[in-house]
């Protein structure tokens, strides 16, 4: 579906000369997630990748942990007034025959914005009860990465936003190995949305969990995102903006490496150091 960008009139002002042209801006839909019929949750994406944004926002719920307890996602009518078209704005997630489906309450059928994602959600145990790989918080871990290889993922990160480049307005999340190749990008208004793509894709091709991996995400680390890597079982999270003191507190309680301002070659380590090779002279102040 071509619905990624959509343009708009723009009156553009550079040096007080003023002209009218078009511009480009990433698309912005509500996306209805359904759970067996019964409706879940609403989120406002970008359109694309429906079924595997689906599919990660119920990895990261706790809900599954593997194709093989997916039947089907498909799209269900969401008729936009006009003739009754589909608006390809609502999902319904089948789960396998003997996968249990949650309840489904009040309190679990939520809104997430594009900023924000799940507002409200903010429980340690939520994590701690339902996560189906817990992250391995040994010294000897097989996970080790370099300080520089960090470094480097950044610009390859915003190399690889094909759509960043004509709006400037996406987020992005993108996989990589410990050695820094690229293993998968995704973007999305939503940082949240962008992550559950990656995972929700993941999950379709039986890669879970993605326990030899580093997610990279543009803009700041949330509780959320930091949940989201938990539950696919990656151990490195890095994002170039800050984390909120909840996701460190939920990285430190997990054994996530959760790295923040990575601008350069420098970068804060809030948790996890041990999977970074550091130089034995650092220091503590």
């Amino acid at each position: 579906m071509g619905r990624v960008t959509e343009r708009r009139r723009v009156i553009r002002i550079r040096d007080g000369a003023v002209s009218t042209r078009p511009d480009t801006l990433v698309a912005e839909e509500p996306l209805e997630i359904r759970l067996g019929g019964k409706p879940l949750a609403i989120t406002m994406r970008t359109p694309g990748d429906d079924f595997a944004l689906a599919a990660g926002f119920l990895v990261s719920e706790g809900v599954l942990a593997s194709a093989a307890e997916l039947a089907n996602i498909v799209y269900c009518a969401g008729a936009t007034g006009e003739g009754g078209s589909n608006s390809y704005n609502v999902v319904d997630v089948r789960l396998a025959d003997g996968v249990p489906v949650p309840d489904i309450t009040l309190e679990r059928n939520v809104y997430m914005t594009s900023s924000c994602g799940l507002c409200g959600k903010a429980s340690l145990d939520a994590v701690r009860t339902t996560a189906r790989w817990p992250l391995d918080t040994s010294p000897d871990t097989p996970v080790r990465i370099e300080p520089a290889t960090l470094s480097a993922l950044p610009d390859r990160l915003r190399a690889a936003q094909r759509v960043f480049e004509r709006t400037g307005g996406l987020h992005a999340a993108a996989l990589f190995t410990a050695d820094g190749e690229l293993l998968d990008i995704r973007e999305d208004v939503g940082r949240h949305n962008a992550v559950d793509k990656i995972v929700g894709r993941a999950l379709q091709q039986g890669q879970l969990p993605l326990s030899s991996c580093v997610l990279m995400v543009s803009g700041r680390a949330s509780f959320e995102l930091v949940q989201k890597a938990v539950m696919a079982g990656i151990p490195v999270l890095a994002a170039v903006s800050a984390p909120s003191s909840l996701a460190v507190d939920l990285a430190v309680e997990t054994g996530l490496t959760l790295v923040g301002f990575l601008r350069g070659t420098s970068m804060n380590v809030y948790a996890g150091e041990h999977r970074l090779a550091l130089s034995a002279a650092a220091s503590t102040d």
